[in-house]
């Protein structure tokens, strides 16, 4: 199983490198100010779009333009995404009939979707009708995801700029681009035409794809089950304590739900969305249903993130530096996937000591057609940047093999991270890795010509202490009350793993969780939410306020004495940093919540 794993990690980097490369140079391509200029084809499409949304794609922005524009956007979403949840029961392509989403419920999913969290405290397949899966979440799934790409685009530029006037090529002094041309031209040119085919994909794998509502089967064997038994009235009967009496009854039907797909697989998977049309997210055979999608979707997961790291290369003139931060993220994601697959491949040990368990690993919570290798793979990889999708239940995996999924959330969407948010992230530490650097051997901090002032340090602070901040705020404050504290469904440790899990992945826009916790409360609803909304956009803000200021300052040559920001050493200053600076925040957290867990396992294991 140890040589399947490696094996299997070979061929997905090989893949992987040979998709991202030439999809890198398209990403730089759409991200020029040029785009298009000399294609009919291209004018022919956009002009008429520009026209309706009387924009003017030429015209730049600087970052506070840019961003007002970027906030006023997903606010509209999230109350077009609420409204269309609370009205869905008087609405077409409702085939199972529906009623209105609960309030609580429905804005906690309004934030989630449009922050490209898509934590979902609700049944997909028994809340959503059809019209609400495609209209509100498959798009939200398409505009999060080019949003974090367009804040990616604006950083890039910033750093790219020359910092002067040159209209030949399209630059102007201080602009960053312009956040409606660059959301246009990343759904248009880059999202749908991969998902068009991606889903084609599906459907003939076996994924769904149609506008049915619940079909009725006759299953082969009798389903035995539990329901409450009721009076010729309809009433339900009480024993003598006023409780429900239930009775034993069996069925040969089965309701089989239909619906829309394969489309919003696609999208989950590409855009680093996650979530799923199904509760059983990418573990049900109609989201995923062979090993062939199981591999495309985790390919999928990182082909954007790894491709806008290489294409960040190419806009900046040295790809080297593109090189430099893919690698670094390489390397943290395999150690702690590897760590993962370790932890999994080891069986309980409590199993173990009762002679119940077979030399296969951990299966429980897992998928018996893709098993402990394919598991693993898909979780660090969902974890690593902020899909979230899941083919596997993160609460039954040993308790070190939950804290690296955990710890790569935890590390803030920077090893790969979302759509354009892994790579406006990294740059973060980047910059603070070139900072560190600078002070120890006496030199300006420089990154890519040019200097790193008081004002883009308090911008990369902000960026960098807000999640955790958010985080452990959000799990301490759910400890403390009862109302935090009544989601629990594992008391010890574990539930510590659980709240800090659904804290960090929300705050962290991922959405995976530790799905004993119940959280589809007022209490964890409104809160949660706050948390993705801070999560994203307070990430965001201080981003673009630094790509602004980056953008007026002019690129120095290189000089002699400058630390190269490529290169084996600092790809390790980098991971250094993300460590020292981004995870060292959470070790009494993880200490205190999986660590124990897992000494207590081995504690117990004796007969």
């Amino acid at each position: 199983m140890q040589t399947q794993f490696w094996l299997d990690l070979s061929v997905y980097a090989v893949v992987l490198l040979a998709l991202a490369w030439p999809l890198s140079a398209w990403l730089a391509r759409v991200a020029s100010p040029l785009f298009g200029q000399r294609s009919r084809f291209v004018q022919s499409v956009e002009r008429p779009l520009w026209r309706l949304a009387g924009i003017d794609p030429a015209r730049g922005q600087r970052w506070p333009q840019y961003t007002l524009a970027l906030l006023l956007f997903n606010g509209l979403g999230v109350l077009a995404v609420y409204l269309l949840q609370r009205v869905q029961a008087g609405l077409p392509l409702n085939p199972a009939g529906f009623g209105a989403v609960e309030q609580g419920s429905a804005f906690n999913t309004a934030v989630s979707f449009v922050t490209n969290t898509n934590w979902q405290g609700y049944t997909g397949e028994q809340t959503m009708a059809h019209l609400t899966q495609m209209g509100a979440l498959t798009v939200q799934n398409f505009l999060s995801a080019a949003t974090g790409l367009s804040v990616a685009f604006a950083l890039t530029r910033g750093l790219a700029r020359r910092g002067q006037e040159t209209p030949a090529d399209g630059e102007q002094a201080g602009v960053i681009g312009n956040f409606w041309a660059d959301l246009v031209r990343i759904t248009l040119w880059v999202l749908l035409p991969i998902c068009v085919l991606y889903t084609l994909v599906l459907v003939g794998q076996g994924s769904i794809q149609n506008l049915k509502g619940f079909t009725e089967v006759t299953t082969l064997e009798a389903t035995a089950y539990d329901a409450p038994k009721t009076d010729a009235s309809g009433r339900p009967v009480l024993d003598a304590q006023g409780k429900p009496v239930t009775e034993h009854l069996t069925t040969h039907t089965q309701q089989i739900p239909g619906g829309p797909v394969a489309s919003q697989e696609a999208i989950k998977e590409l855009g680093t969305n996650g979530g799923g049309f199904f509760n059983a997210n990418s573990a049900h055979p109609f989201e995923n249903p062979t090993a062939l999608t199981n591999f495309i979707q985790i390919l999928s997961i990182l082909l954007l993130p790894t491709a806008i790291v290489l294409a960040f290369g190419r806009m900046v003139g040295d790809t080297r530096q593109g090189w430099t931060i893919l690698a670094a993220m390489a390397l943290v994601l395999i150690a702690l996937m590897a760590v993962a697959f370790y932890a999994e491949l080891t069986p309980n040990p409590r199993l173990t000591a009762s002679g119940l368990a077979a030399d296969l690993g951990n299966y429980e919570g897992k998928e018996t057609r893709f098993g402990v290798v394919a598991s693993t793979m898909f979780a660090a990889i969902t974890t690593a940047t902020s899909c979230g999708a899941v083919n596997a239940m993160h609460d039954s995996f040993m308790p070190l093999g939950g804290a690296m999924p955990m710890s790569l959330i935890l590390l803030g969407e920077v090893i790969f991270g979302g759509v354009g948010t892994g790579l406006y992230t990294m740059l973060v530490y980047v910059l603070t890795a070139v900072f560190i650097a600078g002070l120890m051997i006496g030199r300006t901090p420089e990154y890519l010509g040019k200097r790193i002032e008081s004002y883009d340090m308090k911008m990369v602070a902000i960026a960098i202490l807000l999640t955790p901040i958010v985080v452990l705020s959000g799990a301490a404050i759910s400890v403390a009350l009862e109302a935090g504290r009544a989601g629990i469904s594992n008391p010890g440790p574990h539930g510590l793993s659980q709240i800090l899990y659904a804290w960090g992945s929300s705050t962290n826009n991922n959405g995976s969780a530790f799905a004993g916790l119940n959280a589809n409360t007022r209490f964890y609803n409104l809160g949660l939410a706050v948390a993705m909304w801070l999560g994203r956009f307070g990430t965001i803000v201080p981003v673009l306020a630094l790509a602004g200021n980056m953008a007026l300052k002019k690129r120095s040559g290189a000089a002699v004495g400058k630390m190269p920001t490529h290169g084996p050493l600092f790809v390790g200053l980098l991971i250094g940093t993300v460590f020292l600076v981004g995870a060292l925040t959470y070790v009494p957290a993880v200490a205190l919540g999986p660590v124990v867990e897992h000494l207590q396992l081995f504690s117990k294991a004796a007969p």
